[in-house]
């Protein structure tokens, strides 16, 4: 059971608009070290608590309607933080999972940027499929039809998704109608948010990508 956040609606955004907050977890130990991949038991770093904190604090100016996160720990954790700030629980959905990354799971990041199949993860990672694991076309699918799901589960509402880097970059390159290989070139850091609005009568609007400072109440749609 879910509780609606008191506070403002996203500024400009019109009562028929259902918007998602899309935000990437905290920081953990192996960030930028490893690629971690749906490693179970990986929680956040004290940094990363602190950036779960700090965007807790930001959501908790808006009128929320719903938390949904990916169920590793890390988003879980990230997630609770606005849960314990706003009154709302915390739905897992697999949708938002990380890309599985299958046999490169635990890799360190500077062997795997040594390897030729790595410029192809950066240049043509639409064409990829990781040994084991799911391709970044599969990954872009799942996350297109969990969100899909989710806004139609709250029509109008305002709905914030917990999830990982590669999976947000990809569905806002998505709306953004660029092409899959081409998502690399959007930055998404530990606990930045990015908005889309979907209004019900027209093609969707990507509010804002990799915010960290700003409040999410500024945010307008033109």
């Amino acid at each position: 059971m879910t509780r609606q956040n008191r506070g403002p609606t996203l500024d400009g955004v019109s009562p028929e608009t259902t918007t998602l907050l899309l935000v990437r977890h905290g920081q953990t130990p192996t960030t930028g070290q490893l690629l971690p991949g749906r490693t179970p038991g990986l929680h956040l770093s004290d940094a990363g608590r602190e950036q779960a904190a700090r965007v807790a604090k930001r959501m908790s100016e808006l009128r929320l309607t719903a938390l949904y996160s990916s169920p590793l720990e890390r988003t879980r954790e990230t997630a609770q933080a606005t849960a314990d700030a706003t009154g709302l629980s915390v739905i897992e959905d697999p949708g938002l999972l990380e890309l599985e990354v299958g046999d490169w799971t635990g890799e360190k990041l500077a062997d795997l940027a040594r390897s030729p199949e790595w410029q192809t993860v950066q240049h043509e990672p639409a064409s990829f499929t990781f040994p084991g694991g799911e391709s970044f076309r599969e990954m872009l699918e799942r996350m297109v039809d969990a969100l899909t799901r989710i806004r139609t589960a709250h029509p109008g509402g305002t709905v914030v998704c917990f999830s990982h880097a590669d999976p947000i970059r990809a569905v806002l390159a998505h709306e953004m109608g660029t092409p899959l290989d081409k998502f690399q070139r959007l930055s998404v850091g530990p606990c930045s948010v990015s908005a889309i609005a979907y209004p019900s009568d027209h093609d969707p609007l990507v509010l804002t990508v990799n915010s960290t400072q700003d409040s999410l109440a500024t945010l307008t749609a033109q």
